[in-house]
């Protein structure tokens, strides 16, 4: 046993196994702007309306400690997963707070496990924590806004001997836990979703995931409307570099991404399943390789037919 793991059973009542847990997230959380996409701290507020205006976000963060991040956000992924791991096993009265082991919970998300680690879990969970969410999300007539934190609280126990992480605890604000345990809420992620290393990729992958599915011939969006649902705060000349770089990286798990036009030749993006783009690229070269056998079909013809006709006149002489 790790030198980690914590020997108290209870600590270990709600840990899934790490290898087969299917990663899950909230529809209406990742095609909209909720996190930073920068590591560095950042306190300017994210303010996004969706074109229609019917759905708006505003993200606050307070200065000690920043906005929580896209990667901070992994947290509550796992939770998610969590929750539907257990609700997939029967279990009736899913719990809003959940126990485990900073050790798990590093590993489950794909982080490495040294002192810096658990440091930066505390921090990233104090952001999830103090982050403030104003929201028309779910807004019925009754209430036209929702303001919450991702967490309630949180807690950390740490052996007294040797100040090593024990357990802990982290408990979901209601918006948070009611959006994971309704029916059809969550959507299910590429497990390689962990390893991408850039906030604006993270971004698009999940807008990818909850907006191009598997819908064939994939899903089209306007530059500056993805500017708008990731949340950026670069200017568009910057973001539109950016955004070329990780077409040019083409590391997004499912997906692959093309620069094109929208009908009105607005810049735009097209998101296709990387299935579909695969049989797509077979297809032409097979169109391809049909086309070289044609003409070299037709060459051969007409090479045998200026032979006969070579032939016949060399006869008649």
């Amino acid at each position: 046993m790790s030198k980690r793991r914590d020997p108290n059973p209870e600590f270990d009542l709600f840990i899934p196994a790490l290898g087969d847990l299917p990663l899950k997230d909230q529809r209406e959380v990742m095609e909209r702007p909720f996190f930073s996409l920068q590591k560095r701290k950042r306190l300017k507020p994210i303010e996004y309306r969706s074109p229609d205006g019917e759905a708006w976000v505003r993200v606050q963060a307070i200065p000690d400690y920043g906005m929580a991040t896209i990667w901070d956000a992994d947290i509550l992924i796992w939770a998610a997963s969590t929750l539907n791991r257990m609700k997939q096993q029967g279990l009736n009265d899913l719990p809003r707070t959940l126990t485990t082991t900073p050790y798990d919970l590093l590993r489950a998300i794909k982080r490495s496990t040294g002192g810096r680690d658990y440091q930066e879990l505390q921090a990233a969970l104090l952001r999830l924590q103090t982050t403030s969410i104003t929201t028309s999300i779910r807004a019925t007539k009754r209430r036209q806004k929702a303001g919450f934190n991702w967490l309630d609280s949180w807690t950390f126990d740490t052996d007294a001997e040797t100040e090593q992480p024990r357990g802990m605890t982290l408990t979901l604000s209601d918006w948070v836990y009611e959006g994971i345990v309704n029916e059809k809420s969550l959507l299910t992620m590429h497990p390689d979703y962990f390893l991408l290393s850039g906030g604006l990729e993270r971004a698009l992958y999940r807008i990818a995931r909850k907006h191009a599915g598997t819908q064939r011939g994939g899903w089209l969006c306007r530059v500056e409307l993805l500017r708008d649902k990731t949340g950026s705060d670069a200017q568009p000349k910057e973001f539109n570099r950016m955004l070329r770089r990780v077409i040019e990286a083409d590391q997004l798990p499912d997906y692959a991404m093309e620069l094109t036009e929208t009908v009105d030749k607005s810049p735009a993006v097209l998101f296709k399943q990387r299935g579909e783009v695969e049989a797509l690229a077979f297809a032409e070269r097979m169109r391809a390789e049909e086309e070289r056998r044609a003409r070299f079909d037709a060459d051969r013809r007409r090479t045998e037919e200026v032979d006969a006709h070579m032939d016949k006149l060399a006869g008649r002489s």
